[in-house]
Order: structure tokens, then sequence, then C-alpha cells
């Protein structure tokens, strides 16, 4: 847990490096702090819900995250109404469970 910058410099013991962007925030992110989604197994895309009223280009973002890291998944979120929390969830439950055993 942390900001975008420090996180991305340590291994803190990880099975898993989850990046979570938030649509106010700004679709700019991986342009600023690139390593951070270089080194993300996956991308929380959360708030969907506000995309009719904040400036966010979610396939320029996409792009630019897939430019610095095609294999990351994408997960685009709204706790508020509930968008993509199943997918969000089966994929955190398969990991811990892949990593139960290790």
């Amino acid at each position: 847990m942390g900001n975008l910058i420090c996180p991305s410099e340590f291994v803190l013991g990880e099975h898993r490096r989850v990046v979570l962007s938030s649509l106010p925030e700004g679709d700019n992110k991986p342009i600023k702090y690139p390593m951070i989604f270089a080194d993300a197994d996956a991308v929380v895309i959360n708030k969907l819900d506000l995309l009719p009223y904040v400036d966010f280009d979610i396939p320029a973002f996409r792009s630019a995250v897939e430019g610095l890291n095609p294999k990351v998944k994408f997960f685009e979120v709204s706790c508020k109404i509930g968008a993509g929390i199943e997918d969000w969830c089966s994929w955190l439950l398969n990991e811990v469970e892949a990593n139960a055993h290790k």
C-alpha cells in the first residue's frame, strides 16, 4: 500500500502487485508513474460509475498501461453499483489459492 512511486522500487514480499487507479485521479498516471504499472500484475480502474462526470479516457489509459506491460490484467469496477466486483474477487481468490501452497 502507498503512493504510486515508493512501493514500485521495493520488493515487499507480495505474491502479486495490484495498482488501484480511480477515475477522478485522471488517466495520465501511466505516463507520470510508469514503473508501478510496468511491474503490476493487475490494474483496478475504480469508480467506474463516475465516468460520465470526469475526463478519463479508459481506452487511452489501458493502451498506455499495455504499452508498459502487455501481460497486465485489468478490472473495471464500481463499488457503488457493483460493476466488475465479481470478476475482481474471483481473480483475487484464484491468486490466493494458487499461492497458498507456495
